[in-house]
Order: structure tokens, then C-alpha cells, then sequence
């Protein structure tokens, strides 16, 4: 469990001005104010994506995908993380899209979260992160009438991991995961897509390709 060290770091939202929190990566971390150079900007927000994909590999150390690949865990968030900053989505959803599954899946608390990274970011994975104690079906139903409900980052983040899972459940299922289980999940990701679009057309865009290319390689496998 990540555990806050006591020393202090600046994180900017560009809604939220400055707001200090506490961390345990290295040493202090500043935010620069409005007004200095964007490449300075730039690697502030690089500095930042590096905390957090730090702090996500080792959360998920010693985690590996189910799929036959056996990818480590850490590999989906950053393709997670990826897909957003290929598509223009905001800085919180990319640094949430490398934490999304920290509480659900690790001993990380969402305390943690806030203590390290703040309520901005905590809250962004809270709206990803599935109640585990709630039975599977009623998880997956609630993705399903939760997704409209969402903010516009979190919409972003959870159509990014659907784009993520659903090349996963095409190129590298899961060992026990026969045909009928791969294509209810494609459909059952569509399901829930449809409550998180509308915010980023790229992303849009890129999930119905992904969704008609998952069905392809269904259909063409067949048994």
C-alpha cells in the first residue's frame, strides 16, 4: 500500500489553480505557474506521467494479464494512458488512465491516490473502479446505466479501456475464455460505449473500429 511520506508537491488543474498535496516519489514537485514557456509545461506533465506510471507498475508488480500473452499488468494501463494522448484527451484522464486500475485490482486505497496525486485524479479512477463486493452481473449492468452519468475525463478514460480490452479480447483472450464468452463481451462492451460517447470524436472513431475489427476476427474464427 502506498503510504504518504510527508513532503509536499504542486499539482496544476487548469480549473483548479494550484493545490498542494503530498507524495512519497523522489523529491518535491512543482507546478509552474501560468505564464512560463510550454516546453517547460510539457515537462512538467512529462515529470508527472512518469510519477504515475512509477507508481502503477508497482502497485501492479508481479500482475500479468490473463491473456495467453501473460503481458504484464502494467502494460494495460499504458496502453490505456497512450490511447488518451493520442486523442487529445485531457492531462487528468491520461494520468488517471495510468492508475485506473490500482484501487480495483491492488492494495492501493483511494486515499493513497488522493495523498499522492489529489482529489482530481483519485476521483477520476473512483469513476472507473468497479465495486467488486457488488456480484459480477450487477458490475456489469451498472457499467452499462452508469455510463452517461460520467464526467467527460472519466467518459474518456473508460472508452479508452474498452478500446484496450477489446484488442486484447481479439488478438490474446483469456486461456479459459471460449468463443461465445469473447463475442458476449464485445457486445456487451458496445452496450456500454454507447453512454460514454460524445465527448472526444477520436475516440469515438477509434472504438467503433476496434469494436467492427473485434466482430471480424470473431467471425472469422467460428468454430
Amino acid at each position: 500500500m502506498f503510504r504518504r511520506s510527508g513532503w509536499k508537491w504542486r499539482w496544476h488543474h487548469p480549473d483548479l489553480a494550484f493545490m498542494d498535496f503530498s507524495g512519497h516519489f523522489g523529491g518535491p514537485f512543482s507546478v509552474l505557474p501560468w505564464g512560463v514557456s510550454t516546453s517547460r509545461m510539457q515537462a512538467n506533465f512529462a515529470a508527472q506521467v512518469l510519477r504515475a506510471t512509477l507508481f502503477a507498475a508497482r502497485a501492479h508488480a508481479g500482475q500479468v494479464r490473463k491473456g495467453a500473452a501473460a503481458e504484464p499488468y502494467v502494460n494495460h494501463v499504458i496502453e490505456v494512458a497512450a490511447i488518451l494522448a493520442e486523442h487529445g484527451a485531457p492531462e487528468e484522464a491520461i494520468l488517471a488512465g495510468l492508475l485506473h486500475d490500482t484501487v480495483e485490482d491492488t492494495e492501493t486505497t483511494d486515499a493513497d491516490l488522493v495523498a499522492v496525486f489529489g482529489p482530481v485524479i483519485a476521483g477520476l479512477v473512483a469513476e472507473a473502479t468497479d465495486d467488486k463486493e457488488k456480484p459480477k452481473e450487477i458490475r456489469k449492468a451498472l457499467q452499462i446505466s452508469q455510463a452517461p452519468k460520467h464526467s467527460e475525463a472519466a467518459k474518456q478514460l473508460k472508452l479508452a479501456d474498452k478500446i484496450a480490452n477489446l484488442r486484447s479480447i481479439a488478438d490474446s483472450p483469456p486461456a479459459n475464455w471460449n468463443h461465445a464468452r469473447r463475442i458476449e463481451y464485445v457486445g456487451w462492451a458496445g452496450r456500454v460505449a454507447a453512454g460514454l460517447k460524445g465527448v472526444n470524436p477520436g475516440l469515438d472513431a477509434l472504438f467503433d473500429t476496434t469494436y467492427r475489427a473485434a466482430l471480424a476476427r470473431l467471425a472469422s474464427e467460428m468454430p
